[in-house]
């Protein structure tokens, strides 16, 4: 399997399942799907997201400074018979790892539909999630380096990221894009305009 999963921390997981077999916990979660499902319900598919912090027009250069990224929580998916029905996403506080809410939506079926997407593309990869608050964009964030830290590392220029859908306007949900490729993108649209005076030709 090219996708290599890496193991989540054992008190995130514990704190998702205790949320799961909690009827309180689940039934005031906005998941309509997950307050529904009759029957057995299975923690799958552990990712660690990671949030890529402000875009800086010198990652452009050639040879200029790596995008900064942080790890922000553990996410998730909760499988209720064939499909996946909701996630859950978990955070770190002083105390350690603890359950933070569940979710629905389209989300969960972009995951998981990127993730297989992923297992056909022949090379081995350590999946996580890459956020780009900046754009309200979510990415697969495919990393080569299969055996590193899932908490840890900032992205290569090989690795690849997947948007997930919604993507923001004029980049395609699902195909997967080389960092070096796709960062100058998001910079480019994150930069600022050119004040009047510069923006306007010359006499």
């Amino acid at each position: 399997m090219p996708l290599h999963v890496p193991p989540a921390p054992a008190p995130a997981l514990r704190s998702v399942l205790s949320a799961l077999g909690s009827p309180a916990a689940v039934n005031d979660a906005h998941t309509p799907a997950l307050r529904a499902h009759q029957g057995p319900m299975t923690v799958e598919l552990p990712l660690p997201v990671h949030v890529l912090d402000r875009l800086h027009t010198s990652h452009l250069a050639a040879g200029g400074r790596p995008p900064r990224t942080r790890l922000t929580g553990w996410r998730f998916l909760i499988r209720g018979g064939d499909r996946f029905i909701a996630a859950a996403d978990t955070r770190l506080t002083p105390e350690g790892w603890v359950f933070s809410h569940f979710f629905e939506g389209p989300y969960v079926a972009a995951t998981e539909r990127a993730l297989r997407q992923a297992e056909s593309l022949g090379s081995n990869f350590q999946p996580r999630l890459l956020s780009v608050p900046e754009l309200y964009m979510l990415t697969l964030w495919l990393h080569g380096a299969v055996g590193a830290d899932a908490s840890a590392g900032l992205p290569a220029a090989a690795d690849l990221l997947v948007p997930l859908a919604p993507a923001p306007p004029g980049i395609a949900a699902y195909r997967p894009h080389p960092v070096s490729e796709l960062l100058p993108v998001l910079t480019h649209r994150l930069a600022p305009p050119l004040p009047p005076e510069l923006a306007a030709p010359a006499a």
